[in-house]
């Protein structure tokens, strides 16, 4: 047995830290500001915006509608770690792909994004379900609050380094910032694909006696699928906590891939909008490990309940700010919450479910979140759409459209509310037995 094996801990933490590049280099640096600037140039900013949440919600929809089948299948066939293989390395070749795409050919680098992105999207389902396999419940929300707190430890360090390669072409030996924004899309898909060997080799999946393979594992996870929906009405606390973080994610994954873009919508230069994601990186490096333990000390669901009133307040406050010293201070308050959130969520959730179907629950739970980046993304681009057929500025129609997204924190932080604690400990036990 591995669990709360601290080997074993630390290697799971570090695909955190392998796959936390990709977030954070492509999906809320880089490839905003070069699908803009480079594949998108002469595009009006309102059209470019649709363009990118048009391509984060066709990821977002195919992980959704395969993210609880395939983890099904792989609970059957306690196949976690082959799932995990499988999408984590087609993310890192899509990423090193995005290197070759030549300017103003935005629907080439929409396609490589999107199959980056489910790479990248459906590898944490079986990275997300194999924290049963090294961590006790005592210990579930300090270990997911260390792989989120590695993920902006890891993902911050290589997007200094590539945000200073931007800066400074010349010391590395760029002919300009372009080349070097396209040289980082290489480290991604490198730091991703070495730093993800110590999970696969030091976090051992168990193998269940009940475990089938080949035709009979893809057969058995269908049934399996079948008994959890005809099992639902037993799943009353569960389901309300994920539509719960279905309504709430969505508003914090909308604002982690649409910031930037936000921002230079509203004249905001490029180089502060990164300092920003620079600054969110490392104040959330330390804030994660800090809400584990907070999580520890007054419960996950309070701690939440905390992070999204944070996140209503900087939804409304960023449709009003025009200076970058306020982006900065949203940078440092959204750093403060946003690991806190996605790790005690995680753990929460962990907590709940039936260990031996991990992956088919986590598959559900990635589904809804999934289901989040389809919804939020397209939901402000149009909002942003319909604003600027009204007649009024770009600038407006992005105002609102950011504001657009405090809806979801109302709707998902008053549903969480009425998640019975109690209950979910009582099916908690019921499960154990």
């Amino acid at each position: 047995m591995q669990i709360d094996d601290k080997k074993a801990i630390f290697a799971w933490s570090m695909y955190d830290w392998a796959n936390s590049a990709f977030a954070t280099t492509i999906m809320a640096g880089f490839f905003p500001i070069f699908f803009k600037q480079f594949w998108s140039t002469g595009v009006d900013a309102t059209v470019s915006t649709a363009r990118l949440g048009m391509a984060n919600s066709i990821a977002g929809i195919f992980v959704a509608l395969f993210a609880p089948i395939l983890g099904a299948i792989a609970d059957r066939g306690t196949s976690k770690k082959k799932f995990l293989m499988f999408f984590a390395y087609m993310g890192v070749v899509m990423t090193l792909s995005l290197h070759m795409v030549s300017r103003g050919n935005w629907p080439i680098a929409v396609i490589l994004y999107i199959f980056a992105t489910i790479g990248f999207s459906g590898g944490n389902i079986f990275y997300d379900s194999l924290i049963t396999s090294v961590a006790s419940k005592k210990k579930m929300d300090f270990v997911s609050a260390l792989g989120f707190s590695l993920g902006y430890l890891g993902g911050g360090l290589l997007f200094a380094l590539n945000v200073w390669m931007t800066l400074r072409p010349e010391t590395f030996g760029f002919a300009d910032a372009g080349e070097a924004v396209r040289f980082s899309f290489l480290s991604v898909g490198a730091w991703w694909a070495v730093f993800s060997i110590p999970l696969f080799v030091f976090v051992k999946e168990p193998v269940s006696k009940d475990a089938v393979y080949g035709v009979n594992m893809v057969k058995a996870g269908f049934a399996q699928i079948k008994e959890t929906f005809h099992q639902v009405r037993h799943l009353k606390p569960i389901f309300m906590f994920l539509m719960a973080y279905w309504l709430y994610m969505d508003g914090v994954d909308t604002i982690v891939r649409m910031a930037v873009d936000y921002g230079i919508s509203i004249g905001f230069e490029s180089n502060d909008l990164i300092v920003a994601l620079l600054i969110t990186q490392f104040v959330g490096f330390p804030s994660a490990i800090g809400f584990g333990y907070l999580g520890g000390k007054i419960g996950a669901k309070r701690s939440i309940f905390i992070a999204i009133a944070v996140y209503l307040f900087v939804s409304i406050w960023a449709a009003f700010m025009r200076d970058k010293i306020e982006f900065y201070i949203l940078a440092i308050i959204i750093g403060m919450v946003q690991g806190g959130i996605q790790a005690l969520s995680r753990s929460y959730y962990a907590k709940i479910i039936p260990v031996d179907k991990s992956a088919e629950y986590f598959g559900f739970y990635n589904m809804l979140g999934k289901f989040a980046a389809v919804i939020g993304p397209v939901f402000m681009g149009l909002i942003g759409l319909m604003v600027r057929h009204m007649g009024y500025s770009s600038d407006i129609s992005s105002r609102v459209s950011i504001m657009s997204i405090s809806l979801f924190f109302i709707a998902g932080g008053t549903l969480l509310y009425f998640v019975p604690e109690t209950r979910i400990n009582n099916f908690e036990n019921n499960l154990n037995d």
